[in-house]
């Protein structure tokens, strides 16, 4: 496990081979253009100025792989196709990004004939050593492919495939690290119970799921689809489900309110949570000035005064783009977010150490909603860990911090409200 995380915290760049420093460079820039489309583009003006060399078959490979990875998250599986049947030696992160793509394409339940066709042909793929995980994603593909055959009436495949997916050697489901990994698992199991007609195992399944808060949005219309096959109805599916999700709420809130900073402090050296008593404390971020004092940039270019927000339950969460758990943790943010008013709540996600040419792209190609800071230095909070969170009383008193990604967008959103809903309650303005 330990070699696996070593290998997670090298993804950051788009490339892991060994090219030269021209060429990473300009797959870089490759890689940060807008769209697939203008990528595309670029690639067959590439081609045509300087053809692919016969004894150099591999000459652009990588744009090759990075072309079907762009195409599949399109869902556009013909371009897909295209591009992958010239065989190109897919990176780490392309892999994973082709893992992100199926999970997407479930979700939306767009073409599962394709969906189950890709994932098959991945895995086999990865059996046959044409395609190389190092990621921990071989897991949520196998799921992918035994909840597209689910839905597409292979019941037995579909069995046997969720089954295989709880025998792989590197079983990353309850290490926080994937956006919902363990929640979406759960999801696709239920598809898969449902499809075989185990509605009772089933319902237990995902009504512990969402008790647990091991849960995400796409998970209520599997449930819902349970639920009307176990009971003959729909007919109180809702008022079950909020009961699931309160008694989860109830359980974070109280998990949280054990954080909760009672001494007002304007300046704070946070340290990460020990494993043991005896261990010695590890700084995880330097507040070495208050709120009020400390400005930012924005995406925009323009410098964003932390003081503007006095009055407001403020919370800063410091990522980087190449964070796969800072980026898995925005679902619940964006949930959290959409319960308040701007005039009583405000978050800003803070990017550090990186340029705003690469954020910018980020955001656009992620489609990110929320307020986006930057700090590329990392001056204002000298922060040592990603992601970390801090949370600001109206008073610009520090309430709460906290690291790491919650497991599941439930609960990340379960976390957040509880420090909002916390720090309101105890709030003496």
């Amino acid at each position: 496990m330990i070699k696996k995380i070593f290998v997670l915290l090298l993804i950051s760049s788009p490339v892991l081979a060994q090219p030269s420093k021209t060429m990473q460079e300009k797959f870089v820039a490759f890689t940060m253009l807008g769209s697939v489309e203008d990528q595309e583009k670029q690639y067959n003006a590439m081609v045509k100025t300087e053809p692919i060399d016969p004894a150099k078959p591999a000459m652009y490979e990588e744009y090759r792989a990075q072309l079907a990875t762009g195409w599949l998250t399109k869902g556009n599986f013909e371009r897909y196709w295209y591009y992958k049947h010239t065989n190109p030696k897919f990176n780490p992160l392309q892999f994973l990004y082709l893992s992100y793509a199926l999970d997407h394409l479930l979700d939306e339940d767009k073409n599962m004939v394709e969906v189950e066709k890709v994932s098959k042909d991945i895995l086999d793929d990865l059996q046959n050593g044409r395609m190389s995980d190092g990621m921990g994603r071989t897991q949520p593909v196998m799921e992918v492919n035994a909840a597209a055959n689910a839905r597409l009436g292979h019941t037995e495949a579909a069995l046997a495939m969720i089954a295989k997916s709880s025998q792989v050697k590197d079983n990353m489901r309850d290490m926080r690290y994937f956006k919902d990994q363990k929640s979406n698992y759960l999801n696709r199991l239920g598809i898969v119970l449902l499809a075989a007609g185990k509605y009772q195992e089933a319902f237990d399944t995902l009504s512990k799921a969402f008790r647990e808060a091991e849960s995400n949005p796409t998970m209520i219309n599997t449930f819902r689809q349970v639920y009307k096959k176990l009971k003959g109805t729909e007919k109180g599916f809702e008022p079950y489900l909020k009961s699931l999700q309160e008694e989860a709420y109830r359980e974070c809130y109280a998990e949280v309110e054990k954080m909760y900073i009672a001494a007002p402090m304007d300046t704070l050296e946070g340290t990460f949570p020990r494993r043991k008593p005896e261990d010695t404390p590890m700084t995880l971020f330097r507040a070495k000035q208050p709120v009020q004092a400390i400005s930012m940039m924005d995406l925009d270019g323009r410098t964003v005064h932390l003081d503007d927000y006095k009055g407001r339950v403020l919370a800063l969460d410091f990522w980087s783009t190449g964070c796969t758990p800072c980026v898995a943790a925005f679902a619940g943010f964006d949930k959290a977010v959409a319960d308040y008013k701007k005039d009583v709540f405000q978050m800003f996600v803070v990017d550090l150490f990186e340029d705003e040419a690469t954020v910018k792209s980020f955001i656009a190609k992620k489609g990110i909603r929320l307020d986006v800071l930057r700090d590329e230095e990392n001056k204002v909070y000298d922060v040592q860990g990603t992601p970390t969170k801090i949370v600001y009383d109206p008073m610009g008193h520090i309430r709460f911090y906290s690291s790491g990604y919650a497991g599941s967008t439930d609960r990340e959103y379960y976390k957040l409200k509880s420090m909002v809903e916390i720090t309101k309650a105890r709030y003496k303005g």
